[in-house]
């Protein structure tokens, strides 16, 4: 099986854009450039919003990008805990716990420890 995202694989996401898997590695790679459209695209495949794939990049480097405003919005984007990759895979592994009471559990520990942390 090939590397995944977010539980999903190369040949799946491949098969949903009309690509083989080999084509998405490139992308991954970065040996082909993602247009606009393509990325949107598979934000909306794996369910993420589209900064989810910025989330690694820097205030500088969206300056260097050139395109007006983008700095801004990134630093806006890097406060905002929702947009963040953690974020997303925390909730989706969250959300695989199949035992409710399992997950209350995690939920109580989860802010126990959050605030345990505050008083710190």
């Amino acid at each position: 099986m090939r590397r995944t995202l977010l539980g999903m694989s190369q040949e799946k996401l491949g098969e949903a854009l009309g690509l083989t898997f080999q084509q998405v590695q490139k992308y991954e790679r970065g040996a082909n450039r993602v247009g606009a459209s393509r990325l949107f695209e598979i934000s909306h495949i794996l369910d993420v919003p589209v900064s989810f794939f910025f989330e690694e990049m820097g205030v500088a480097d969206a300056a260097r990008g050139g395109a007006p405003g983008l700095a801004e919005n990134q630093e806006t984007l890097e406060r905002d805990p929702l947009t963040k990759r953690e974020t997303l895979e925390l909730v989706r592994a969250y959300y695989r716990i199949t035992d409710p009471r399992v997950r209350k559990r995690l939920f109580e520990l989860a802010k126990a420890v959050a605030g345990a942390s505050d008083s710190d």
